[in-house]
Formats: C-alpha cells, structure tokens, sequence
C-alpha cells in the first residue's frame, strides 16, 4: 500500500516536472529588466511573463517588448536584452535629426524617456531589414546603449520570448501587449 503510494507520488511529480520544462522550453516564462534601456517603460528588477509561442510563429510585429539572446554583447548575466520591434522585415530604418523613421514616415514613440533618438553608428542609421530579421531598440534613447543601433539587425533566431505582462512589482502589474506603437 505504501510502496503503490511512493509510487504514485513519484509519477506525479515526475509529471509535473515534465510539463514545467514543457511550459518553460516552448510556452513561456519569466524575465528579469537588468539594463536602464527601456526607461521610461520597464526599470532594473521589474520581472515579465515571456511568451515563446509568438517567436515561434512568426507573428511578432513592431511595438511589441522581446527578449533577444546576445552573448555577442552581453559578456555577463543572462546574456539578454530587452528591447522594442520597431521594424520587421522589409521596412526601411532611417535615424535623422533625432527622429526614427519608418519606410519614409516618422513613428510616434510616446513611451520613449526624452523625445531625441541618437545615431550610435552610422552603418545602422539608413537600413532596410532584411528576410529573417527585425530592428529593436529600447525605449531610453539619450545615453549610449546596446540596441539595433549599435549592433545592427537582430536575427529572429535570436529572439527568445515576446513580453506580455510586467508581474512585478506587484503595484505596477501591466499588460504590455497592444501598448501605443
């Protein structure tokens, strides 16, 4: 009796183990804000809920907060950034008198700290994004950061997770999708 117990308990949580890494691996998960990029929207310590399923898909579209993989330019932590889609595939980028353009318009950015976009390098300024790629930069343009700006067009293999919800703090819980482009 006991031992069908033991056995049993063992099933269950080896079940749940399973679907925790399941749900971990290919739907979703948490995310830390370790960098000052993406003020005045997300701060240092705020968590996300990450969802997986949209990267996967190929249904991420500007405006929407990632998750990219970038050992390349983080050498310590997690290796990720957090960053705005501001073109897909296609589009054409042009950075010029403080403005980001968008195929020829420029986009209205109300969740940027200050109203000035600073040209990091000039080969990243004038851009069409090519197949397979996408142009993300965060949100606090007035100081240097590492963004699409200094590194260029973000491969979507790169990208790991699309934030839906900002779950900590508690007092600041919001849902990021949908939020003005």
């Amino acid at each position: 009796m006991i031992l069908k117990e033991i056995i049993q308990m063992i099933k269950n949580v080896a079940i749940g183990v399973i679907i925790s890494v399941f749900i971990i691996h290919f739907i979703g998960g948490m995310a830390t804000v370790s960098q000052e990029s993406m003020q005045n929207t997300l701060f240092e310590g705020h968590v996300l809920w990450i969802e997986k399923i949209s990267t996967t898909l190929d249904l991420l579209k500007r405006g929407d907060i990632i998750t990219i993989y970038a050992p390349k330019y983080i050498t310590y932590g997690s290796h990720t950034l957090v960053k705005r889609i501001i073109a897909v595939e296609g589009d054409h980028v042009l950075i010029k008198d403080g403005k980001v353009y968008v195929n020829g318009s420029i986009i209205k950015e109300p969740y940027i700290k200050g109203n000035y976009t600073r040209v990091e390098n000039e080969k990243f300024n004038n851009i069409i994004i090519s197949k397979g790629y996408l142009y993300a930069l965060g949100d606090n343009r007035s100081r240097p950061i590492i963004d699409s700006r200094t590194m260029g067009q973000i491969s979507l293999n790169d990208v790991t997770g699309r934030a839906l919800v900002r779950v900590y703090p508690f007092d600041k819980i919001k849902i990021l999708v949908g939020i003005p482009k």
